[in-house]
């Protein structure tokens, strides 16, 4: 769908006060962490650590135009992504494991978050994408606020794991724009065993989703080609089927809409621990991929995209 360009979500919360409302109530969740459904429950603002290894305070690895996403997103100037260092699945498999597993990262102030989102804008970027943000979200809200107080008006993208709890996401209606979600698997074993016991993902991340559609339903398209709202899902194949894509595309089907935005990734490469995984020590193959088509097709799914 089509439609004029706009202000995006936040900039009626933060006019109002009601941005700096959310960003308090962010704040007291790490006081005993919930942030994520690990719900560690350590005091991050003591400088605490639980399973993701981040603090209260907001570590950045690197934030630049980036043309490597999904094609709504990147237009001509790129999509201005902020890389957030540490992660609270830490899958096996990562390709960025120096930064989730490694926490490699420069620390900031939230004011300082804000100012590097206004200069993604300056730069022309169509959108903040904030990669890896769950744990970081009270961070974002803060740094948001700050941001549009001094002019920042493009669309906010949460390019997200999945693994998302109810109570953060219904905190963020009306301030994120476009959500961007992985969802990485369908057999709580497989996310067990490679998302460091997270074994209630494919719970959590359908729940989680579908709370996603409901605040922002179906991407919406500008007139320059760019993403301005919507849900967009992200699907890395895996080798021999561990992602379960065969049930995903039925998901998404029969329980959110045919007509919502996913892409079927697979450039899936052997890293870190998959190293030492027999069953991951490989790339998916292109069979592997058009069986994964076709199940997309057979599903139903109108906006499937094969971008990899």
């Amino acid at each position: 769908m089509q439609q004029t360009d706009r202000h995006p979500a936040y900039v009626r919360l933060a006019e109002s006060g009601e941005l700096a409302e959310r960003a308090k109530a962010l704040y007291s969740f790490f006081r005993s962490c919930q942030l994520c459904p690990r719900r560690c429950g350590i005091n991050r603002l003591k400088g605490e650590t639980g399973v993701c290894g981040a603090t209260s305070r907001v570590k950045v690895a690197s934030a630049h135009p980036h043309f490597g996403e999904e094609t709504p997103l990147v237009g001509r100037h790129g999509s201005g992504t902020i890389f957030f260092s540490h992660c609270n699945l830490l899958c096996a498999y990562c390709q960025n494991w120096q930064i989730s597993h490694g926490g490699d990262g420069a620390l900031l102030s939230d004011e300082g978050l804000g100012r590097i989102m206004l200069r993604l804008q300056e730069l022309g970027c169509h959108n903040i994408n904030l990669v890896t943000p769950t744990h970081y979200a009270p961070n974002i809200v803060q740094a948001l606020r700050s941001a549009a107080a001094l002019g920042l008006r493009i669309p906010l993208v949460y390019n997200c794991g999945g693994y998302e709890p109810l109570e953060v996401l219904e905190m963020l209606d009306g301030i994120v724009d476009i959500y961007l979600a992985d969802f990485k698997y369908t057999d709580p074993a497989m996310a067990e065993t490679y998302s460091r016991g997270a074994r209630d993902y494919p719970e959590v991340a359908a729940a989680a989703i579908a709370e996603m559609r409901r605040q922002v339903g179906d991407l919406t398209i500008g007139e320059n080609g760019v993403a301005l709202r919507g849900l967009m899902i992200r699907h890395l194949m895996l080798p021999n089927n561990i992602a379960g894509t065969d049930q995903f595309v039925r998901f998404v089907a029969e329980k959110l809409a045919p007509s919502t935005f996913v892409n079927l990734m697979s450039q899936y490469r052997p890293e870190h621990e998959a190293l030492q995984r027999p069953e991951l020590r490989r790339r998916v193959t292109s069979q592997e991929y058009s069986r994964a088509v076709n199940w997309a097709r057979e599903a139903g799914l109108a906006n499937a995209s094969s971008q990899t």
